[in-house]
């Protein structure tokens, strides 16, 4: 009945109105003792469900946030991001386990969902762990068909539409550190990794896995790692309120099918270049280039269609900086 359960929801949620216990029966081939079973197990995860004698079920109220499969399911308004869902209580990395879904097959736009990461990746080899019931952990797997070398792109892509979601969903302005830190009153509450397939004969993209890691729902700033409290924020921290994650999920992805078919029409972010420019932070300003091949600092001027980084050095040189070989970080701080 788990999958029944989500599909219930989703029905309720979408009606708006009160749905029979015959409606349901004969939607989902089930009995009435399937379906009332269901309602019980709906409630005890925290939905208000009003039941009445001739009219049927109506979903009243749904918790502040849960992250099931159902809530997810049911508040998905995607065209093919996230319609085949993988959901875990507890994983290691949600990146690792798309990996493996794409070895296996899963298709185009299959979404790894998780509560609690314990073995997130970040940039550079970074960990990330996360607390039960604060973060949203996914990963997004693709399988597109143009050349290697745009796939980088779209971690800015992702880093765009995360920006636009939160935006939407707790009405609080979001900002990019390029090339895919989101950041909040200057400090962090979203990082990105992207890996990438190739096939055997190296010759094309079998899959690319985007994963991302928010802080939602963390109440203080002591609920983080002593090392980087002074530069992690969450959503609850800066808005006061508890935010829904898979409502946010949705948003995400809904923001990504958007964005991704408008990066697939040129296969660079020139139609998106204003929109991420507008979140980019540091624009104008002195940052560090952390090259290994050398240090250097110079004045940010903002990407250009490859989502390169340009960057005036003292020496009046002009270059760009690719995202994945470098960090660059602000000269007096973390922006």
């Amino acid at each position: 009945m788990k999958t029944d359960r989500a599909d219930i929801l989703s029905l309720l949620r979408n009606s708006g109105d009160y749905v029979s216990g015959q409606q349901l029966c004969d939607r989902f081939g089930v009995t009435r003792t399937a379906v009332w079973k269901a309602m019980n197990q709906l409630k005890e995860d925290g939905y208000l469900i009003e039941s009445v004698p001739h009219k049927g079920y109506r979903l009243v109220e749904s918790p502040e946030d849960i992250l099931s499969p159902g809530e997810i399911t049911s508040r998905l308004t995607t065209e093919w991001a996230g319609k085949k869902l993988c959901y875990y209580d507890v994983t290691g990395s949600t990146n690792n386990d798309a990996k493996r879904l794409g070895e296996e097959g899963m298709p185009h736009g299959t979404v790894v969902v998780a509560d609690i990461q314990t073995a997130g990746k970040g940039r550079r080899g970074r960990g990330w762990q996360t607390l039960p019931g604060t973060a949203l952990s996914f990963t997004l797997l693709l399988r597109p068909s143009f050349p290697a070398d745009k796939a980088s792109m779209l971690t800015l892509v992702m880093a765009l539409s995360a920006a636009q979601a939160i935006e939407r969903v707790s009405a609080v302005a979001a900002g990019i550190k390029w090339p895919n830190d989101i950041v909040l009153n200057g400090k962090k509450i979203c990082g990105m990794l992207t890996e990438m397939t190739m096939t055997p004969e190296m010759d094309e993209i079998q899959y690319l896995v985007i994963g991302a890691g928010l802080n939602v729902n963390n109440a203080s700033p002591e609920e983080f790692a002593e090392d980087i409290r002074d530069k992690a924020t969450s959503l609850k921290i800066e808005t006061g309120r508890q935010i829904n994650r898979a409502a946010l999920l949705n948003e995400i992805l809904g923001c990504f099918e958007h964005n991704y078919d408008i990066f697939l029409k040129t296969l660079d972010l020139s139609a998106l270049q204003g929109e991420y420019q507008r979140r980019l932070l540091g624009v104008g300003g002195q940052v560090r280039v952390l090259d290994p091949a050398g240090e250097y600092t110079g004045t940010s001027e903002g990407i250009d269609e490859q989502g390169r980084l340009t960057v005036l050095k003292e020496n009046g040189e002009q270059v760009q900086v690719y995202a994945g070989e470098v960090s660059v970080r602000g000269l007096y701080g973390y922006v």
